[in-house]
C-alpha cells in the first residue's frame, strides 16, 4: 500500500481501536494517538488507553519506535450537551428505528473536526479510526458515506487533503479479532482482552472470555457475539 509516512489515530482505549492501532503501527513510521475526554459513561477507557499504549509499545519493540505523542481533547461540552446512555448514568433503551440510546449525536463527526486540527498542527494528513458500518450499533456516523462527506468538509477546511483510514470498516466483530491475531498474534489478543474496554457502562469487575465489562450493554453484546464466532 502507498502509505504516508505519519499518521494520527483516534484512540480510544478500546477493542476496535487497540486493533487499529496496531494496523497503524504496522503500516506507518510514525503514530501519534488521540483521545476524547467527553464525559463519558465509561470514563474508565481514558486510564485503560494509556496501559493499553503503554504495553504495545513494550511488547512489540518495533511498533513502540514509531510511537509518537499521546494527545488528550476535552471535549466536555459535547457531554453535557448530550442527553444520551454513553453520558448520562441511565438506562440503556433503543429507540423506534432500533438506534440505541448510547448515540451521542454527532460524536465522530466532532472527533475528525478536533483530530483534524490536531494533525494540522504536527503536519499530519492522515487520520485512522475504527468506525465500522458492519457490526456495529447502528450508529449513522459509522457510515462510510458520512466519514466520506465529513473528511471532504475537513479537506477544503484545513485546504489540504487529507484521508481517513478505517481497517475495520468492513469486518465483523469476528473479523477484528482475525486482524488482530493476524497483525500481533497472540501478544496481541491478549492485551486487547486484559487491558482495553469497550463497556459502555465502565465495568471493569467481571473478566469474561471476550475480556472485562458488564457482559449485557450494546457493546458488550457486540464483543461476546465476535470473540464466540472468532474463537469458535
Amino acid at each position: 500500500m502507498n502509505m504516508t509516512r505519519k499518521a494520527l489515530i483516534l484512540f480510544s482505549g478500546g477493542q476496535d481501536s487497540a486493533t487499529c492501532l496496531a494496523w497503524a503501527l504496522e503500516n506507518y513510521d510514525y503514530v501519534e494517538t488521540v483521545g476524547f475526554n467527553y464525559e463519558q459513561r465509561h470514563a474508565i477507557e481514558m486510564q485503560c488507553r494509556k496501559v493499553v499504549l503503554e504495553n504495545v509499545a513494550s511488547a512489540f519493540p518495533k511498533w513502540g519506535t514509531k510511537l509518537g505523542e499521546d494527545h488528550i481533547v476535552d471535549l466536555s461540552a459535547l457531554g453535557a450537551i448530550s442527553e444520551t446512555s454513553l453520558t448520562r448514568d441511565v438506562e440503556i433503551t433503543m429507540d423506534d428505528e432500533g438506534l440505541p440510546s448510547t448515540f451521542v449525536p454527532g460524536r465522530n463527526l466532532i472527533f475528525l473536526n478536533f483530530a483534524a486540527a490536531v494533525a494540522y498542527r504536527r503536519g499530519i494528513t492522515s487520520l485512522i479510526g475504527g468506525m465500522c458500518e458492519a457490526d456495529f450499533s447502528g450508529y449513522p456516523d459509522c457510515r462510510k458515506e458520512t466519514l466520506d462527506a465529513q473528511m471532504q468538509a475537513i479537506s477544503l477546511g484545513m485546504d489540504k487533503a487529507y484521508v481517513l483510514e478505517t481497517p475495520l470498516m468492513y469486518l465483523s466483530k469476528a473479523g477484528a479479532w482475525d486482524l488482530a491475531e493476524t497483525l500481533g498474534g497472540q501478544k496481541l489478543i491478549n492485551i486487547i482482552l486484559e487491558d482495553s474496554h469497550s463497556c459502555y457502562k465502565g465495568t471493569r469487575g467481571k473478566r469474561f472470555d471476550w475480556g472485562y465489562g458488564c457482559g449485557d450493554c450494546p457493546a458488550c453484546d457486540l464483543r461476546a457475539a465476535g470473540w464466540a464466532e472468532y474463537s469458535a
